[in-house]
This record gives C-alpha cells, structure tokens and sequence, in this order.
C-alpha cells in the first residue's frame, strides 16, 4: 500500500514540486511529510500558505480514502486553521472516518514541526466520491 500511494504521489506535478512524501499508509490512514521552504512556500506573514495547507490536508483525506475505495475525487473538502503554520517540516495526517459504496468521509490533521516540538496548525475534512480509474 505504502509503495502504491508513493507511485501516485510521484505522478503528481504539485506534489512533487512541493515535495510531499508519503510516509506511512495502511488501510483508511496515511501520512504526508514536507519540508517548509520559505522562499516560495511563505506567505506575506512568513507562514505557511493556505493554499499548501489546503493541498496538504486535501491529499491526506484522498489518500486515505484511497486506501479503501481506489481512486477518488473530493466533493466537498473544508479547512479549520487553529493556529499560523510555522514550522521546519509539515506532517499531514489523514484517516477515513466512514467509507461508503459512494462516499467516503475522512479528515486530516496538519501539524508543524520545530526540532522535536509538534503543533497542530489545521484540520480538514472532506467528503470523497469513488470515481473509474483513469
């Protein structure tokens, strides 16, 4: 599973320009890592954009459903930002909450990471559709 979802990550322009890693998978969970590159990555403030946040927390819920459903697309998908995302690397962590024949729930948790500190930055959920494979 872990080495399926690395395949399709790597099929990804926007998650290899981000440099989004897979790093754990079962069934119904996953984690994403990425390393924060202020450059092109920041905000006006220095913080994490929203728009990778939303990225992050969007490929954690469909890679989670992935892994129970086979390929999906996201019908809904919601961002609650609790606190600036600063922080040397970013882990996303998504897990299906309830997998339907034609839905599928699940939500995700973006932390960021200082040294050995993490701090929970946003969540998301998202309500995914199984789709045909492409």
């Amino acid at each position: 599973m872990l080495n399926t979802l690395k395949q399709i990550n790597s099929t990804s322009a926007f998650n290899r320009w981000a440099g989004l890693e897979v790093t754990r998978a079962q069934s119904g969970e996953v984690e994403l890592t990425m390393a924060f590159r202020e450059a092109d990555m920041a905000q006006y403030s220095g913080f994490l954009h929203a728009g990778l946040i939303g990225g992050l927390l969007d490929t954690a819920c469909g890679f989670a459903a992935g892994t129970v459903a086979g390929s999906v697309l996201a019908s809904h998908f919601s961002v609650n930002c609790l606190a600036p995302a600063i922080g040397e690397v970013f882990i996303a962590r998504g897990r299906v909450v309830k997998a339907g024949k034609k839905q599928v729930f699940a939500r995700a948790e973006l932390f960021a990471q200082t040294g050995d500190q993490l701090k929970l930055v946003p969540t998301g959920d998202a309500i995914l559709v199984p789709v045909e494979e492409r």
